[in-house]
């Protein structure tokens, strides 16, 4: 354990959005938090620090979470170890806690699910979670108050970027899907679609979901564009009050 009266924890997310989202939620517990975009950032930092626990994403530019967790284990045995993942897939959770994750954090979720875990790995108290529900609107404030715990700030800081990310976002997509690189296209979703929970954006969340069930669908890809294009052509409410 870190000596300091705060714990010390290694968050590990290439994703803009879900790395600001997950960082908002870890500061909050309150702790300290280093942020890592990559594996080999994160080896960086894991070498020059101590931490109390390690939340790790799934999947990264430059290997995977269980690769990283692998690396780390061979000097560090005892660190409490959590993935994170946007996949909803049961196989996929089952494997990560079999590579020696304590617990995985399936996204989107409310930050008291973030923190309720944290908690519980921590040594701290007990925690489940639950993902934040569905609708159909561009815009739902009442997903993105569950998921920032009706923090007005932090909804309207997320979504500017979200926004700013998501042209560039939309057009590695269509990139992906008309060069048939689906591993791409599948990595893009991935990303986005947690993205997407932690903003409230549930029409391009359903459209993501939708595009990342049927791959070859034209169709899809276009519900994909015109729900990305809604988004980008007003400006993004700053989400409702509690």
């Amino acid at each position: 354990m870190t000596k300091t009266s705060l714990p010390r924890i290694l968050l590990v997310e290439d994703d803009p959005v879900s790395r600001a989202f997950l960082g908002a939620a870890v500061g909050s517990l309150p702790a300290i938090v280093d942020a890592a975009d990559s594996m080999a950032a994160a080896i960086t930092l894991a070498n020059a620090n101590p931490y109390d626990l390690w939340l790790f994403d799934a999947n990264l530019p430059d290997g995977s979470g269980a690769e990283l967790l692998a690396k780390l284990r061979v000097r560090d045995s005892a660190t409490p170890a959590l993935a994170h993942t946007a996949a909803h897939d049961p196989d996929v959770s089952r494997a990560l806690r079999e590579s020696g994750f304590q617990h995985v954090l399936v996204k989107p979720l409310p930050s008291s699910a973030v923190q309720s875990a944290l908690r519980q790995a921590l040594g701290h108290d007990e925690g489940s979670h639950s993902p934040a529900g569905d609708a159909l609107a561009d815009w739902d404030d009442e997903t993105a108050a569950r998921a920032l715990n009706g923090n007005r700030e932090h909804i309207a800081a997320l979504r500017k970027l979200f926004l700013a990310e998501l042209p560039a976002v939309s057009e590695r997509v269509r990139n992906a899907f008309r060069n048939e690189d689906f591993q791409g296209l599948h990595d893009e979703l991935h990303r986005l679609r947690a993205s997407c929970g932690f903003v409230g954006a549930t029409r391009l969340q359903q459209a993501v979901q939708a595009l990342g069930e049927d791959d070859r669908s034209h169709e899809r890809l276009q519900e994909f564009t015109l729900a990305a294009q809604a988004l980008t052509s007003v400006a993004a409410p700053s989400g409702a009050g509690t």
